[in-house]
């Protein structure tokens, strides 16, 4: 199964990503910033896999610039205490 089918897997695999940009010092603008980025890409390239992902699809498809980087640090904060080695 992939990490994408799985919500909780998904979570998971973006904290550990988050985790990884912790640890080298990344500041969290630019965590933020990359997400917003990394939001846009899986919205115009990547079919949701489960109902979470199609929301949150749908939701970025309305949103302007600003809400979309606000969708993506929520999503950052989600995340935050999620990961395999947290």
């Amino acid at each position: 199964m992939s990490v994408l089918q799985n919500w909780d897997q998904w979570k998971d695999f973006l904290a550990d990503r988050l985790h990884q940009a912790e640890d080298k010092d990344v500041d969290q603008s630019t965590i933020n910033n990359f997400a917003t980025e990394i939001g846009g890409y899986l919205a115009k390239h990547v079919d949701p896999k489960n109902d979470e992902q199609r929301v949150l699809a749908d939701l970025w498809s309305v949103a302007d610039k600003d809400e979309q980087h606000a969708i993506a640090s929520m999503l950052v904060k989600l995340v935050h205490n999620n990961g395999t080695n947290h």
